[in-house]
């Protein structure tokens, strides 16, 4: 991985393996179908009776862990922060998966970032900028508040986002943090502006997320996002909670 700054010419390249790749034909999962989610496999106790959710690390694919390392489903998300799909799953699936897979120790659950334009650079940047202690509470909120945030750099003054074009990659993504609100954004969600800034103009950082996605395909092919491996084996055609949950528990043994 180069610690030199990509041109922006060449982030947008490798962004755009996935430019197309939110997986808007797999549908999305109904408003029911978090519900009911009875899971027959015995809980594992967490460390100090404590909660499997808060135990977080960073792998060395790059992507965040919550839950039990040692767990017999380990789950992976490759999603995309501008991706309505992924934030559909988030929506619907997320909970459930926590409360009943994760919580319980049954399920190890990693995400990992599928970076599909310079707008999911940008948020990627600001929701790993504070490390685990607040990744996926980062991760939830932008996928909340997607259509607002997008919503305000799509109307943006056209003459701002024409200049955009001609800045280096670290200002284009300040710029478009900006005119999201990104800095108070993340300030209110315990990663200070002056972090933020910092995660913001870090070539390193935003390498890494495109080499994430060259991995991604190299040993998955991973056709869009939302896409899932369970215990590393891809699995195919589930794209959303409805689909996903039977998966998991067939791996959890019923």
């Amino acid at each position: 991985m180069t610690n030199k700054p990509l041109p922006l010419i060449a982030l947008v390249a490798a962004a755009a393996l996935a430019a197309t790749a939110c997986n808007a034909d797999k549908g999305a999962t109904g408003a029911n179908a978090a519900a009911n989610s009875a899971v027959a496999a015995t809980p594992v106790a967490a460390p100090n009776n404590g909660d499997w959710s808060s135990i977080i690390s960073q792998t060395p694919e790059g992507g965040f862990l919550m839950g039990n390392p040692n767990a017999k489903v380990k789950l992976v998300e490759y999603g995309s922060l501008t991706c309505p799909h992924c934030a559909e799953f988030e929506k619907q699936g997320s909970k459930v998966l926590i409360e009943n897979y994760v919580k319980k120790g049954l399920v190890a659950f990693e995400f990992r970032n599928f970076v599909r334009d310079p707008y999911d650079i940008t948020a990627s940047l600001l929701a790993r900028c504070g490390g685990g202690a607040s990744f996926f509470g980062l991760t939830r909120a932008l996928y909340t508040d997607q259509k607002d945030w997008i919503g305000k750099i799509q109307a943006a003054d056209p003459a701002v986002l024409e200049a955009m074009q001609s800045q280096s990659p670290q200002q284009q993504f300040k710029t478009i943090a900006d005119l999201a609100g990104f800095p108070a954004y993340a300030a209110m969600r315990g990663v200070p502006k002056a972090k933020s800034a910092a995660c913001l103009a870090d070539p390193a950082a935003a390498s890494q997320l495109v080499q994430m996605n060259s991995d991604a395909v190299a040993a998955y092919n991973i056709p869009g996002t939302p896409s899932f491996l369970i215990n590393g084996e891809l699995v195919p055609d589930t794209a959303n909670w409805e689909l996903l949950e039977p998966k998991l528990k067939e791996a959890l043994g019923g």
